[in-house]
């Protein structure tokens, strides 16, 4: 079985030992490293390219919003996670408008955060209950409908399907599926699929639920 390769990154080191210890329990995950600030946790990511890194908010050297950022920027195949005690609507959206694909609170399960590894592990996105209403009550502006078809690829891309598994799903070509998701990133004004997600959940074309479903 192949493993899902973590990172663990956070100040507190009751934090990263009671997280380690969980996590390492898990038979599809594979620990690579564990750092107490961004900077050693950057070097890190650039050296193991784990799938997932887990991430604090605030850290020393480089916040996990920043390292975020870093990792996108870099274009690194490397999931963003952030683990956080901050639910402020003002660290939920700069994660994820740095790039993150995920969202948990530290006041959730493990089992929670296990989910939400595998999903975004996956291609997928997740945000904790918790903090989804910070995204759907941002921002005014209606943007054009996404039709029904363009809906349903929408929704399956969240939940980490390739294009030729949305594609096998619905009965259609994948590059019917490619088309549909260059039309939703259009609409949206998206220039990914996380952004789509994020904007998605913002103007109310999909549910938390439905994403997480």
């Amino acid at each position: 079985m192949s493993k899902i390769s973590l990172i663990l990154a956070d100040d507190h080191p009751l934090t990263r030992e009671g997280m380690k210890g969980y996590l390492a329990k898990e038979p599809d995950f594979e620990i690579k490293g564990e750092y107490a600030d961004g900077e050693a946790a950057w070097a890190g990511i650039q050296e193991v390219k784990p799938q997932v890194a887990l991430l604090d908010i605030r850290m020393p050297k480089i916040d996990g919003v920043a390292l975020a950022r870093k990792i996108k920027d870099a274009g690194l195949p490397v999931a963003s996670l952030m683990l956080t005690s901050y639910d402020a609507q003002q660290y939920v959206m700069a994660s994820l408008h740095a790039g993150a694909r995920g969202y948990v609170l530290k006041t959730a399960s493990m089992e929670t955060l296990s989910k939400a590894i595998r999903i975004v592990a996956r291609g997928g996105f997740y945000l904790d209950n918790e903090v989804a209403n910070a995204v759907e009550e941002e921002g005014e502006f209606t943007p054009e409908p996404v039709s029904t078809r363009e809906r349903e690829v929408l929704l399956l891309a969240a939940r980490g399907l390739s294009g030729k598994e949305i594609a096998t799903q619905l009965f259609i070509s994948e590059r019917t599926v490619q088309t549909h998701l260059a039309s939703i990133y259009d609409k949206l004004g998206a220039k990914n699929k996380t952004e789509a997600m994020l904007l998605s959940l913002k103007y109310g074309i999909v549910t938390l639920e439905e994403l997480l479903d």
